[in-house]
């Protein structure tokens, strides 16, 4: 494969200078204003709604996406989309309903609102669950598939991609989440043009190579050779049901995995914690639109590559340890892009990772920070204390994540999958533990406790029930299909959806039995008028929903 040339490196090089310089001059800015904590990790009251917007996508895309996403293009097609559009759709839920909640009660962190909702008990035990999730799940895992990504375009020690990409994202995040947030704007549009030069140019190559020429013959050609990648609901007999179960992406566990992405996860949404409700709702709205762009930008390459690849191109670069990588995809499309162009798509892969990292990075300091250290270790410190001790964390976070990371596997399991399946053993407990927090006053605090823990539990049952017992009579109604060994296995969303209403189940009849029993819980600030929006929001995703039915009539 090519690797960069000198006028690679300088663009590259000038996409390095701004988002440092731009950042610097943020910093600056703000430095002369009095430190506060609150402002240093929420940057309370400083972002605007395409800040926000643009924060939340540069947090969410990183190397998963740009590579796992494409892998997934080239394997199984327009279906992996789902986890992209049902996003958008997801983002107006939260918009409406989650948001206005959290802003009203003053909730700045995730821990916090377990402390108020429920006790200090719930609230220390998801702390230190949330750290090490992210620092040892989230953080490693785009830190290490980062620096293979780079390592593979660019030929450099993966050691030393490793170390740029935190140098990078520490010089970022330590500026505070109003460096982030603004950096972020000028890292999704190194992201979104990169990616959507890589798009074209992948594309008008399918084209050419069958003879023809222009972006809507390429797309046109895509579809009459590989017509089954441009499905997006499989039937049971397809070998990617156990990844996507058909109607369940849009009725089942996709949803809770979604709303629990982005409605209960610190990592996402701190970015509108400290912003008015209007500017935090248009944020988010933004960030709905932006996702109906993504799968153009992190998918389409990908299926572009299959295409190529059954026509006989990249035969011995989507070979990796003697068998097909669909991972490889992505990287080998890179290194065909032009001198210069090549550059500015190695600086859209960058940017998604650093604005990753800095994002992830922020969250563990501030969850660290304001949920242990302030309420266990130094309830008296200082703001200007916080704020030091929150620099001490990332930096600390990013160490840990480069030693660590090389040992866990994770270029085996793939990365997207590698988050899915951590994350998915407790999602389904937390979702229900937040919702159920929110919307239904005699929650009570055991009853949260019973859906951390035993979500965790009945995931882990019904992961290795199929080792144990023959599921195929589940086979009737799609809730289980033969894996590559021949083993009736529940596929991981219908599996989290499973949880989900065990937990909630649980949880009611928990907090049934001791709110009978006189026991006093406590409640959030919520009435029905906070849910009220307003009309461009409401048309805005008016619009945005009626693209998702268009899409999905139109690929189902």
């Amino acid at each position: 494969m090519s690797k960069l040339t000198t006028f690679d490196y300088i663009v590259f090089t000038l996409y390095f200078i701004i988002i440092v310089v731009y950042g610097i001059y943020i910093f600056r800015k703000k430095k002369s204003e009095k430190v506060d904590s609150k402002d240093y990790f929420l940057a309370e009251g400083s972002l605007t709604w395409w800040a926000i917007g643009a924060s939340l996508i540069a947090s969410n895309i990183s190397a998963e996406q740009f590579i796992g996403m494409s892998g997934s293009g080239f394997s199984m097609g327009l279906a992996i989309a789902t986890y992209e559009w049902m996003a958008a759709f997801t983002l107006i839920i939260v918009a409406v309903f989650f948001i206005p909640v959290y802003l009203k009660n003053k909730i700045y962190t995730m821990p916090q609102y377990l402390h108020k909702r429920y006790n200090e008990k719930v609230a220390l035990i998801m702390s230190v669950f949330w750290l090490m999730l992210y620092v040892i799940v989230n953080l490693t895992s785009i830190l290490y598939l980062g620096a293979l990504a780079l390592n593979s375009i660019s030929g450099f020690n993966l050691a030393l991609c490793m170390g740029f990409l935190a140098l990078f994202a520490v010089m970022i995040t330590l500026g505070g989440m109003k460096v982030i947030g603004y950096t972020d704007v000028i890292q999704v549009f190194f992201l979104i043009v990169g990616g959507l030069v890589t798009t074209y140019l992948a594309v008008t190559l399918v084209s050419s190579e069958f003879g023809f020429s222009g972006f809507g013959k390429g797309l046109a050609l895509m579809k009459e050779h590989a017509d089954e990648h441009f499905h997006m609901i499989f039937r049971k007999t397809d070998p990617h049901y156990l990844d996507l179960p058909g109607i369940s992406v849009l009725i089942g566990g996709m949803v809770i995995v979604n709303l629990n992405y982005w409605g209960c996860n610190q990592y996402i949404t701190q970015r509108a914690l400290g912003a008015d409700l209007k500017t935090a709702r248009t944020g988010i709205l933004f960030a709905a639109f932006l996702k109906l762009l993504m799968p153009v930008i992190v998918v389409l390459p990908g299926i572009a590559a299959y295409v190529l690849y059954q026509k006989g191109l990249f035969q011995q670069e989507m070979i990796q340890d003697g068998s097909l990588n669909p991972d490889r995809a992505y990287p080998t499309l890179l290194n065909l892009l032009p001198s210069g162009l090549k550059g500015l798509s190695f600086a859209a892969l960058t940017a998604a990772i650093v604005a990753s990292l800095a994002g992830k990075a922020n969250s563990i300091a501030t969850i660290f920070t304001l949920d242990i250290y302030k309420q266990y270790i130094r309830k008296d410190s200082s703001e200007k204390n916080l704020v030091k001790i929150g620099k001490i964390a990332v930096v600390t976070s990013f160490i840990i994540a480069i030693i660590v990371s090389p040992f866990l596997g994770i270029d085996k399991k793939g990365g997207f999958q590698y988050i899915q399946e951590y994350t998915g053993f407790v999602s389904p407990g937390v979702f229900a533990m937040f919702i159920l927090g929110f919307f239904w006053k005699k929650t009570t605090s055991n009853a949260a406790l019973f859906a951390t823990i035993g979500g965790f539990i009945f995931s882990v049952i019904l992961k290795f029930l199929p080792m144990i017992a023959d599921l195929s009579f589940l086979n009737l109604i799609g809730f289980a299909v033969p894996n590559a060994n021949g083993i009736y296995e529940i596929p991981f969303i219908d599996r989290m959806a499973v949880v989900f209403i065990m937990c909630v189940l649980g949880m009611i009849f928990i907090s049934l039995k001791e709110t009978r029993k006189g026991l006093q819980v406590n409640s959030l600030e919520v009435d029905i008028s906070m849910f009220k929006t307003n009309r461009s929001f409401t048309i805005g995703s008016i619009i945005i929903i009626t693209v998702l039915v268009v899409l999905y009539t139109v690929f189902w």
